[in-house]
């Protein structure tokens, strides 16, 4: 469980009733993003208060009556899910900025400018983002994020989503160390080793961190393996 002094209060009303829980506003966050989180990490407290200021607990009465259940567990997460997050306006500050930064990361490392097949600097998609007005929630999934920011940037910049389809050759005596590299930074459609030693795989990247790939491929195989554009990806 969290320290009280960092929690922030969550309610729920419904039916004439209040219910509050006192919670981490960021790993409320990943709950109601469906994320698993165990509860305990959520909470500062394993009680639902009618009043959490005044300590005062919800009853029983009026649990079941709204959740049919006096389950915490249950009822924790759906007052999370469901209910308000009362954050200060540093935190809601600080948690829209640390959204608004990862949004902007994936659409720079997975939309390129299908007039010229590189990706947007992320200090584009920013200004961008500023001239729509995008409204950035801390709390909605980040695919869900992206999407409706994607959405508001269209009228003002080309942008489409795209894979590259790589062939990758690393020679013999890169292949073993490379391996775990390249599996964990692409989706690895298949791979096989050669007679030589040598190990062979195609991948799919975003097309927005080819360059970054390709820097991965110099570094892991000191310049010596080889990479092949196969198709793209829509």
């Amino acid at each position: 469980m969290i320290p009280l002094d960092k929690a922030v209060v969550a309610r729920l009303e419904s039916f004439g009733e209040r219910f509050e829980l006192l919670v981490d506003p960021n790993q409320a966050a990943l709950v109601r993003q469906g994320q698993k989180v165990d509860i305990e990490d959520v909470v500062a407290a394993l009680n639902v208060f009618g009043n959490a200021s005044r300590g005062t607990r919800a009853s029983e009465e009026s649990l079941e009556k709204v959740f049919h259940t006096t389950d915490f567990e249950t009822i924790a997460r759906k007052i999370i899910e469901k209910g308000e997050i009362h954050l200060t306006a540093e935190q809601r500050k600080h948690m829209i900025e640390d959204k608004r930064r990862q949004v902007i990361t994936f659409i720079a490392r997975n939309a390129v400018n299908p007039q010229t097949g590189h990706p947007h600097p992320p200090h584009r998609i920013e200004m961008a983002m500023e001239e729509a007005r995008v409204n950035i929630d801390p709390f909605k999934h980040l695919d869900e994020q992206v999407k409706e920011t994607v959405k508001a940037l269209r009228p003002l910049l080309p942008i489409r989503f795209e894979e590259l389809r790589l062939a990758i050759r690393i020679p013999a005596d890169f292949a073993a160390k490379a391996y775990g590299d390249i599996a964990a930074g692409s989706t690895m459609e298949k791979d096989e080793w050669q007679k030589d030693g040598s190990w062979v795989c195609v991948v799919r990247i975003p097309a927005g961190i080819q360059g970054e790939f390709y820097d991965l491929i110099n570094k892991l195989s000191k310049g010596e393996g080889q990479v092949k554009i196969l198709n793209q990806v829509y």
